[in-house]
């Protein structure tokens, strides 16, 4: 890729020395467009919304690279480690592709929020199965995940142009 493909950043609570730590470790590969947004009604004391206009997938990852993607992990960890325990910082990450897949986490446990994070690489290995058009419901425009605390599991779910499937 040649120019910068645009990254959305959206935020609320996050400290201008966390968010320089995440700009700068994606500004050399995307042309990052900040949001800093008011925080809604809500329990959280901060939330991150990632917008990556690639696909979610190898590719992706190998452009993107190991060390960087272990580095996003570990600069997401460390913000919920300074929040401490409970309903304080929610994560979107999403991914652009077709359909869109994006991942929720906003887990109260620390131990719980970090291994949804590790295990986010393992979905991969999982798409075949939930993009399997004998299985895929109709008109699907985005994938849903979210991470069973109790299971240790990423569950997805489907929405289409029209609602849940």
């Amino acid at each position: 890729m040649s120019a910068k493909p645009p990254l959305s950043l959206k935020f609320y609570g996050v400290s201008p020395w966390e968010l320089e730590v995440l700009y700068s470790l994606l500004h050399n590969l995307f042309q990052v467009t900040e949001d800093k947004m008011e925080q809604p009604d809500d329990d959280f004391s901060t939330m991150i919304d990632i917008v990556f206009p690639l696909a979610f997938n190898d590719a992706f990852f190998k452009w993107f690279g190991k060390a960087r993607w272990d580095k996003a992990r570990a600069i997401l960890k460390e913000f919920k480690r300074r929040r401490g325990g409970g309903k304080t910082l929610r994560v979107y990450i999403k991914f652009t592709g077709r359909p869109s897949i994006r991942f929720t986490l906003d887990l109260d446990d620390r131990s719980m929020f970090d291994t949804a994070l590790d295990k986010m690489d393992f979905v991969l290995e999982l798409l075949p199965y939930h993009l399997d058009p004998q299985k895929l419901p109709a008109g699907v425009s985005d994938l849903q995940y979210y991470f069973d605390d109790r299971a240790g599991k990423w569950l997805v779910s489907y929405e289409s142009a029209e609602g849940s499937a």
